[in-house]
């Protein structure tokens, strides 16, 4: 058998390859494709066992085999039915001769372009080599590396060959149907080569999935086009009138789409499909699954906007998997009651890491008339706008901001009735998420389990945490700066710590107050694992284990408790009460007004505390759901490269999401490989780019360059009063922890809940990102210990082993390299 008919219903993978199976299956769906016939694999190796090539195939030696595929004729039966093949499609027609190899076109591999086709071949003799010569590309040095990359052994593998009539293109390109809502066409003049080969810059059409309709149309100038000629093909250069021309009508477009999708619905997953254009009809050249293409994320590029990372950095310190963001991305449209402003989004991925849109703020800002306001708000939380770096505004009027912002402006009726309900959920959260985790493990339907128990439990979670989060947030920014004026930093800052001595406690301090009881015996090892089992550094990433789930984490923990927090906590207490006796003797008439002021403030906290713990442990609960999912589904640590939406699709039976993730995990790996990046971005930042830059900065970037050089001095937020000089302990992570020896400087990038254990060991704390509403320095003020957080630049600044001072008061750093001996404290 060493040719079949085009629509043959034995056109397998084994005996016709990728490409020939996919144009087989296209041909019996009655989609447009081009009439031919297939030689088949059989041929191939009937051509190779007859003239003794097949151990010159297994060394590899590409040369020598090209040398010996060009010395040798093909049988004459296998001639024959080729070309008896070739005229039944007419006398002597142009044809396509398109390699088709069994490692081709697979769902997991594409190798698109590793073997050969030839175009406008015409003839017996032409046809006959150019099978010939598809039969030699399988051995090139390029395909034999590429297989070799795919452990695909060399004995296993064979070509067939499709030929088809050749369609005489005026327009031709390719059709791509993997984004969720999205088609997209590029097209060009003449034959697909141009466009394929990469030599034309194409027309784009992007086409809404749902309903078939051009949403979007970039027309290119199109310079180069693939033409016939008598000896095969050549480009030519557009003829000046369709060079700006679209290629396509908005109705062609739309017919393309259509047949894009039959044949996406044809195969389950997302397609790249090659088409051409012929008297306005189109057909259907090749279809391939899309395969491996590593993932951008990548949100500056969608407009000039300024980003920082503080707030949302310190919740989120690392890379991201798309699970992980799409449940970020809900929490966020929760918090700020919708996901954009006008379709400019509030927050964004870049490069894997999620960072504020601070540009939304300052149009809203402007359009509210409130833009001190709006400053004076958000630098406590986000950080500082370093010198010289602009914020752009959105292009919208001030109208339009005001319409798109409408949902974002109302709600406080909304807000206060979840926050009347807070204690009545904290009360019942844990009982009521391990009733869930249960279901998760024994449910035989996870899909429906999702939708009526597990994802409303999430979304609660949420908006509990929303509501604490949005309750007179006045408060919490202006009254440290209004006790500072009356009494002083120092004591400002002792007066708004002492959350542990009165009622309720602060969650972020819970696993190190917990640790310290369980030592001493107030508390057993089951109550502690469940109050603190699902907290940890990088507790929203879903595919990160809970530390309850490593069985030597308690004894771990226990171990790396060496200094008492209780010792800390009393002295602060001390320091409290003698600060508050001060305040009412200098201002008697105001201390109680402040005092109300200050209970609420932590009442404020705790509540924000509690209810982000417990939205922790539903984050651990949706962990629960995907773990289980990947064993359900046998799809694994796959389903943490997918959305939420996307798992519950696969769950339901289709395969289409899971061909995108060979392209999220390279793009994962990817992003985890470079540096942490810049804590504020202005406009368009590339990470692979700026990783490669030696003269980079970690702290600012601006792609507008106006930004000033960089500093040499480091200061911050003061985040906790107090002067330390000390040994700086620079870390990169709180798994080297056990680097950081009493007495020492904290210095990293940022905290949060999972570094708690190490603040009582350190005599400062120091980080590149946060605020005066940070973990560290909320923390730190609680344990009395000097605290300068947001610096931007002190992990890129000082060197593990200086000798540094803190002024937590002043929010300063110096390196003080001359001096030496014990730690100095005032």
């Amino acid at each position: 058998m060493n040719t079949l008919a085009l629509a043959d219903p034995k056109a397998e993978l084994d005996i016709v390859g990728g490409k020939g199976a996919s144009l087989a299956r296209l041909a019996r769906a009655g989609l447009p494709v081009p009439a031919g016939f297939h030689v088949t694999t059989g041929a191939y190796r009937a051509f190779v066992a007859g003239h003794g090539l097949r151990d010159a195939v297994l060394t590899g030696d590409a040369e020598q085999i090209q040398a010996l595929f060009a010395a040798r004729e093909l049988p004459p039966e296998i001639a024959g039915d080729i070309l008896a093949a070739y005229a039944e499609l007419g006398d002597e027609p142009a044809v396509a001769v398109r390699s088709s190899a069994t490692a081709e076109d697979l769902p997991g591999m594409s190798f698109a372009g590793q073997q050969d086709s030839y175009l406008n071949i015409r003839g017996s003799a032409q046809l006959l080599d150019a099978v010939r010569r598809c039969w030699a590309s399988l051995w090139t040095d390029r395909a034999i590396a590429y297989r070799d990359r795919h452990g695909i052994a060399r004995d296993e593998v064979a070509i067939a060959v499709v030929v088809q009539e050749l369609v005489p293109a005026d327009a031709a390109g390719v059709l791509f149907t993997e984004d969720r809502d999205r088609l997209t066409i590029n097209a060009a003049w003449g034959l697909g080569e141009a466009v394929v080969g990469g030599l034309v810059t194409p027309d784009t059409i992007m086409l809404d999935r749902a309903g078939r309709t051009v949403v979007d149309e970039t027309i290119a100038s199109k310079t180069v086009m693939t033409v016939r000629t008598p000896e095969g093909t050549r480009e030519d250069p557009v003829p000046p009138g369709l060079r700006d021309e679209p290629v396509l009508t908005w109705t062609q477009a739309e017919q393309l789409a259509e047949l894009g999708m039959t044949i996406e619905e044809l195969y389950d997953r997302p397609m790249d499909v090659e088409w051409a254009l012929h008297d306005g009809r189109p057909h259907i050249l090749q279809a391939r699954p899309i395969t491996g293409r590593r993932e951008e994320w990548n949100d500056s590029l969608k407009g000039d906007y300024l980003w920082s990372n503080g707030n949302l950095g310190e919740a989120v310190p690392s890379v991201m998997t798309p699970c992980t963001w799409s449940l970020v991305q809900a929490f966020i449209a929760e918090i700020m009651v919708t996901g954009d402003l006008g379709g400019h989004p509030m927050c964004g991925n870049i490069g894997g890491r999620v960072y504020m849109n601070m540009s939304v703020n300052a149009s809203l800002g402007k359009a509210l008339g409130i833009t001190k306001k709006i400053e004076a708000t958000q630098e406590p939380i986000y950080g500082r706008v370093p010198e010289g770096v602009e914020t752009p505004l959105l292009p919208m009027t001030r109208w339009q901001t005001l319409r798109a912002a409408r949902p974002m402006l109302g709600g406080r009726r909304e807000i206060q009735k979840l926050v009347e309900h807070i204690p009545a959920y904290i009360a019942d959260a844990e009982r009521r998420t391990e009733e869930i985790r249960a279901a998760i493990a024994v449910s035989d339907d996870l899909a429906a389990l999702w939708e009526s128990d597990v994802e409303p439990r999430f979304t609660q979670c949420n908006r509990m945490l929303a509501a604490a989060a949005r309750q007179d947030a006045g408060s919490l920014i202006y009254l440290g700066a209004q006790l500072a004026e009356l009494v002083g930093e120092a004591d400002a800052t002792v007066l708004m710590s002492g959350i542990q001595s009165g009622e309720g406690r602060l969650e972020s301090l819970g696993p190190l107050l917990g640790l310290a009881r369980l030592k001493r015996g107030e508390m057993t090892r089951d109550e502690y694992v469940r109050a603190y089992g699902h907290r940890c550094p990088d507790e929203f990433e879903i595919s990160v284990a809970r530390p309850v789930e490593d069985p030597a984490w308690l004894d771990d923990q226990l171990a790396g408790l060496t200094v008492d927090p209780s010792e800390l906590l009393d002295r602060q207490i001390e320091a409290s009460e003698a600060a508050w006796r001060r305040f009412r003797e200098r201002h008697p008439r105001k201390a109680e007004k402040f005092r109300r002021r200050i209970d609420r403030w932590e009442a404020i906290v705790r509540s924000r505390e509690e209810t982000r713990s417990e939205m922790m442990r539903g984050f651990w609960m949706v962990r629960d759901f995907v773990v289980r999912a990947g064993e359900v589904t046998g799809h694994g640590d796959d389903l943490f490269f997918l959305t939420m939406d996307e798992i519950i699709d696969v769950l339901r039976g289709s395969g289409r999401p899971l061909t995108r993730v060979a392209g999220r995990r390279a793009a994962y790996e990817l992003y985890r490989s470079l540096p942490p990046y810049p804590g504020i971005i202005r406009g368009r930042f590339e990470p692979e780019r700026w990783a490669a830059d030696p003269g980079r900065r970690g702290d600012v970037f601006d792609a507008a360059a106006t930004v000033v050089p960089p500093s040499q001095s480091i200061s911050g937020f003061p985040g906790a009063s107090g002067v330390v000089e000390g040994t700086a302990r620079v870390l990169t992570s709180v798994a080297d922890g056990d680097r950081l020896g009493e007495g020492e400087i904290l210095v990293t990038t940022v905290t949060n809940v999972g570094w708690t254990l190490l603040f009582p060991r350190a005599a400062a704390v120091v980080t590149d990102v946060g605020a005066p509403l940070s973990h560290a320095a909320i923390v730190a003020r609680e344990l009395g210990i000097p605290a300068v957080v947001g610096t931007r630049n002190a992990t890129m600044l000082l060197r593990d082993g200086d000798r540094i001072r803190v002024d937590g008061s002043a929010g300063t750093v110096e390196v003080i390299r001359e001096r030496a001996g014990e730690l100095v404290m005032s």
